[in-house]
């Protein structure tokens, strides 16, 4: 597979300064981030190294899981990852991520439940009515 390549340039110190970061290798987008931002409660019009990572976990977790089910036999009608990545103090200094949390929702007969993933730091309960969630077969690969 080929390089993947993201371009982040920075201006200024961390506490006033500012940057871009370009999806360089795809030309897919060019996002405003700073540190104030990275660190509020509401981007702003900013994104966080956070945020890219959580694009990142969810999009990889939906492709994986399509292909498990493919391998399977079955066809996911809708896979719905949503990827929480927090941030928080480091006490030996700085900042660390403090968690990484994943939602899954599968369409299955017009519902869809979630289950929840993620590190012990903080995670979402799944929903109550969560049910096991059904895929339709490849009719190639039906059994008769």
């Amino acid at each position: 597979m080929p390089a993947r390549t993201a371009q982040t340039i920075w201006r200024g110190s961390i506490e006033t300064g500012n940057g871009k970061v370009e999806l360089a290798s795809s030309h897919a987008g060019r996002y405003d981030v700073s540190f104030p931002r990275r660190t509020a409660e509401r981007g702003g019009g900013t994104t966080s190294p956070e945020e890219l990572i959580a694009a990142a976990h969810s999009s990889c977790y939906a492709m994986q899981l399509s292909a498990i089910i493919g391998a399977a036999g079955g066809t996911a009608r809708r896979l719905e990852v949503t990827a929480d990545v927090s941030l928080g103090p480091d006490p030996a200094g700085g900042f660390r991520l403090t968690g990484i949390n994943l939602t899954l929702g599968v369409a299955s007969r017009g519902s869809m439940p979630r289950r929840t993933h993620g590190s012990p730091t903080k995670q979402r309960p799944a929903a109550p009515s969560a049910k096991r969630s059904r895929v339709s077969r490849s009719p190639s690969r039906s059994k008769p």
